[in-house]
């Protein structure tokens, strides 16, 4: 179903991001994210100038390379247009402090505290935000078994994507024609307790190390 129809009004801004994943020939995956804004008009910069119709505002790139349990363990950052070139332009290597976390267990309030504010470029944070959900997508149906297979199935937990969203919910059609064996399932409730932290969803219980081939098992971590 469309939106519904707008009033009549004129274009003052685009941002657009797009979010890639590449499987690498060594097993590992890019996720490749890219934040570009534009103006159907000239834009005055500071200082005087004025960037050209047709040229961008921003236009930034974030890439992560991850394993296969959605470690981080390369991360590159470039920002070809700037408004202010020689300082916005300066901060990509601040972005290899994405090394060494889980897109999977606290990724974004991670990135908040390694890069928010000064620490950061405020769009590249933002940007970071979009690579957990498309590294999810990316790994389903690839490294993730998605599919329930029914009563053959031994696996004690539904797929992750299941009660995720209000689509997914186990009392709700989806489930009913296309999961089965878990409509109307119970899920159990997660009980935090003082000092500590309700668990994130990990989908690396059912990855085994692997030199870059698939994995056969159905993760506890999956998109729809």
């Amino acid at each position: 179903m469309p939106l519904s129809p707008p009033v009549n009004r004129a274009l003052r801004h685009r941002r657009a991001i797009t979010a890639e994943a590449y499987l690498r020939d060594d097993g590992l995956w890019d996720i490749e994210a890219r934040l570009t804004d534009t103006k159907p008009r000239e834009i005055p910069l500071a200082g005087g100038g004025v960037r050209p119709l047709g040229e961008p505002l921003h236009d930034l790139w974030l890439r992560i390379t991850i394993d296969l349990r959605m470690n981080v363990v390369d991360a590159d950052a470039c920002s070809d247009w700037v408004p202010y070139p020689g300082q916005c332009d300066t901060i990509g290597p601040a972005y290899r402090k994405l090394i060494g976390l889980n897109l999977m267990k606290g990724f974004r309030k991670a990135v908040k505290e390694r890069l928010s504010g000064v620490s950061g470029c405020t769009h590249l944070t933002e940007l970071a935000g979009v690579l957990p959900t498309t590294a999810i997508q990316a790994f389903a149906g690839d490294v993730f078994n998605i599919r329930d297979a029914g009563t053959e199935d031994t696996n004690p937990e539904p797929p992750y994507q299941l009660h995720g969203c209000h689509a997914l919910h186990f009392e709700g059609e989806v489930v009913r024609q296309f999961y089965p064996r878990w409509y109307g399932h119970q899920p159990k409730p997660r009980i935090k307790t003082e000092g500590s932290q309700i668990p994130a969803a990990q989908p690396s219980e059912a990855l085994a190390a692997t030199d870059g081939g698939a994995t056969s098992r159905r993760p506890t971590g999956t998109s729809g």
